[in-house]
């Protein structure tokens, strides 16, 4: 489809850099039938069936525009993309993957998103980059899975949709993951999925367990775990993302910081041991972030003055959060050219093995 495709109302491609957006979703239809099977039975997940459940089965105009862009590789998304002014793709297994599947499903599916997600590349490799999933449910398994897609799918970067049936990457259990992508070079993509059980009903009865409040916050405590469990001093050279501007933990660094160290003197909790770094020297050494779904010039600014400019990226959250005149807005930011550019193409190409075009 052609790159310049554009209408009056809608941005064309920008002159001076490349719009790469980092975190977009896709969902084969093959496992939208597996999830059906899951919500027929008598005891689902409620956070899975809040989500996924509503999604599948809502008459909404916006449930039915989700799923019938999650399950397309091809023209519709490439339309929108370009009435979008958006020149690529980087595009992830849809939350909650397969996390909510049983081990051996997990694992098997798992290779069939990949391979299904590297053939639309194969066909638009100008416009799409994929990230591996994984089916934490089997490390080791998942571990392989990194390194078949890193090497026989020509994929570099990891897909993890947070919690996996309310277990965590903090748990050591899990450090094969992490192993892996560390030995690979490939950083892993944090993303949020719905609560789990034990936080699910405070949320969920006031409307706030989704992407208004609840993804962030269980997303968050989900990055806070791996760095308060030590991975990094464990893996220092691995790297990860979080998207929705870092899930607002770069505005609370400072009191990270005073409070993680206040914790280690008073020895209140045997799971809060001295790191070698401060939380936030992780946040700016081992995370990069992006504005998914915060298309907010302050808050993009003053993460970049937290993290650095090199570590801040665009997303737009596609399907569940596409609007062209966002991408305008983040187009009239005050900012350096050069910085501007990083935040919308060359951090993306770094970090994704995205190569120039």
């Amino acid at each position: 489809m052609d790159n310049d495709h554009t209408t009056k109302n809608h941005p064309k491609r920008h002159p001076d850099y490349l719009r790469i957006a980092t975190e977009e979703a896709f969902a084969p239809v093959e496992m939208l039938d597996i999830y059906r099977k899951i919500l027929a039975q008598p005891d689902v997940d409620p956070g899975f069936k809040g989500l996924m459940g509503f999604y599948m089965s809502s008459p909404s105009a916006r449930a039915q525009h989700i799923m019938r862009c999650l399950t397309d590789l091809g023209d519709i998304r490439l339309q929108h993309m370009d009435e979008a002014g958006i020149d690529h793709q980087v595009i992830a297994l849809t939350a909650p993957g397969v996390q909510v599947m049983d081990t051996a499903t997990a694992v098997s599916f798992a290779r069939t998103a990949n391979d299904q997600l590297a053939a639309a590349v194969r066909r638009h490799p100008t416009r799409f980059t994929g990230m591996i999933a994984v089916a934490p449910q089997d490390p080791a398994a998942a571990a392989k899975e990194i390194e078949r897609g890193v090497n026989q799918l020509g994929m570099h970067s990891v897909i993890i949709n947070s919690h996996t049936q309310g277990e965590y990457l903090s748990d050591p259990k899990f450090w094969d993951i992490f192993a892996a992508a560390e030995a690979l070079n490939v950083p892993i993509y944090l993303h949020p999925n719905s609560l789990p059980r034990n936080m699910f009903q405070p949320f969920h009865e006031c409307g706030l367990d989704g992407a208004i409040y609840g993804f962030g916050v269980e997303t968050g405590l989900h990055a806070l775990r791996i760095i308060t469990a030590g991975v990094f001093d464990r893996f220092p050279k691995l790297q990860m993302i979080i998207g929705h501007m870092g899930e607002a933990l770069p505005f609370w660094s400072y009191r990270l910081d005073y409070m993680h160290n206040a914790t280690v003197k008073s020895q209140r909790y045997d799971s809060v041991k001295p790191l070698k770094k401060k939380p936030s020297d992780y946040l700016r050494e081992n995370f990069y972030i992006t504005n998914s779904g915060v298309a907010w010039e302050p808050a993009i600014k003053f993460t970049q003055a937290v993290v650095g400019v090199d570590r801040v990226l665009y997303a737009m959250d596609y399907p569940y959060q596409y609007a062209a005149d966002e991408v305008v807005a983040l187009d009239a930011m005050t900012m350096p050219d050069e910085d501007k550019k990083k935040f919308f193409q060359t951090n993306a190409q770094r970090v994704f093995k995205i190569a120039p075009r």
